[in-house]
């Protein structure tokens, strides 16, 4: 995998999310709080799929920086929400205690909430023309929203007493895991100003991606252990996940077809190889 380029991406996004909510009164335990766990490090895999499908369209990546930092900070703020223990009630999250158990859980909520509000802030501040900035607001409430991630949290609460078909698994880590994930490579191609073809394909490209990752998520729930993944493993016994539904063998080889078929949907791009490495790099992560 080109480790450079995933350096120089992960680095912009650093530096940039590093300038914002600096500590002040009377606000400066919800700006620490969110401070603490937007930069608690991570993968910045959603980011680093806004700059590197912006890139593939022929635009500096650089310019879309903005919306780079709007995806993490509604991944910041669910993580958060996620961690309280009227959710998944976790105690650690990147090998750091939650934020929840640093500030309480009301600080907790409000520092998610003012993440999700400031990732729309994000958006409009963008140098680029209207008409994309307009786009990119549609297209990230659409996936942050009732139809995406949190949509798919509700029909993760509401299957927990029962155990789910193949099509209900996929409805609901789809939109968990990868509404996001489809956000982040969709908005890297309107920020350039790419094609609607360009667009379809990054979406493609996402849903498989989302699916293989959060597959790998739940055989790394079994496999894994607290040191690499930096949270709790064992916590998603009892839900609806690939694991319970196929065992960890079915599951590899599901891995490997939805890699395949993210890479597949890279063929209207030139020059994608960094992107199929990615994909190939997270099918076999441990962490």
């Amino acid at each position: 995998m080109n480790d450079t380029k995933i350096q120089r991406y992960a680095e912009a996004i650093e530096r940039y999310l590093s300038e914002y909510f600096l500590y002040d009164e009377p606000q400066k335990k919800l700006f620490e709080a969110m401070r603490y766990s937007l930069l608690a490090g991570g993968k910045r895999i959603r980011p680093v799929l806004v700059l590197a499908f912006c890139e593939l369209c022929g635009t500096k990546a650089e310019d879309a920086l903005p919306f780079g930092a709007a995806v993490e900070m509604v991944h910041t703020y669910s993580l958060i929400h996620d961690d309280l223990p009227c959710m998944d009630n976790d105690d650690f999250r990147r090998g750091k205690p939650t934020n929840h158990k640093v500030y309480g859980e009301a600080t907790a909520v409000l520092a998610g909430d003012a993440l999700l509000t400031a990732a729309f802030a994000q958006l409009a501040s963008a140098n680029l023309p209207s008409e994309r900035i307009v786009k990119a607001v549609s297209v990230l409430s659409q996936c942050a929203g009732e139809l995406g991630m949190v949509g798919g949290q509700i029909l993760d609460m509401a299957a927990e007493e029962r155990v789910c078909t193949q099509e209900e698994v996929l409805a609901i880590q789809s939109r968990k895991t990868g509404a996001l994930i489809a956000a982040a490579c969709q908005l890297g191609v309107i920020a350039a100003g790419g094609t609607q073809v360009q667009q379809k394909a990054a979406e493609t490209y996402a849903y498989c991606l989302g699916l293989a990752f959060q597959i790998r998520d739940d055989m790394l729930d079994v496999i894994g252990d607290l040191k690499q993944l930096g949270k709790a493993t064992g916590m998603d016994e009892n839900k609806n996940t690939f694991v319970r539904l196929y065992g960890i063998e079915e599951c590899e080889k599901l891995v490997e077809k939805y890699t395949q078929q993210a890479i597949d949907a890279l063929c209207v791009f030139d020059n994608a190889e960094f992107l199929i490495d990615l994909a190939n790099s997270l099918a076999k992560r441990f962490s």
